[in-house]
């Protein structure tokens, strides 16, 4: 392998530690609560419907890979998103969801799209 191989190979291992980050809804409900402003761990924790140790883990866990920042404001710890355009990343995946969702058979918005399609001309039934 040579060292463009290596380079690239080392890009999706990062690609892919960043994306295991991402896999806990709540991690991602905490980059949504961050999306318009600053908070504090104990808004997060309010916002998100975790109690305060739980929230920190998950702070931890986004701030270790970058994901959010924190600075202290006399007592209190306010966390900020560390990367901003990770919640364009987020919006396009919940756009992927949001799809798939709808699409599900048995989903009332899967029903209405089947049956919007269905009365098209030229599609059959």
């Amino acid at each position: 392998m040579d060292k463009n191989d290596e380079r690239t190979v080392e890009r999706y291992r990062l690609h892919a530690d960043l994306c295991k980050v991402l896999t806990d809804p709540k991690r991602l409900m905490i980059l949504e609560a961050l999306r318009h402003r600053d908070r504090s761990v104990g808004e997060l924790a309010a916002a998100i419907g975790v109690a305060l140790p739980n929230a920190s883990q998950h702070l931890a866990v986004l701030r270790n890979a970058g994901l959010v920042d924190s600075r202290r404001a006399g007592t209190t710890i306010v966390y900020r998103l560390g990367e901003p355009t990770i919640v364009d990343a987020c919006d396009i995946v919940h756009r992927i969801v949001e799809r798939r969702v709808a699409l599900r058979p048995g989903s009332l918005a899967g029903i209405s799209e089947r049956a919007i399609r269905s009365d098209q001309p030229g599609v059959d039934r």
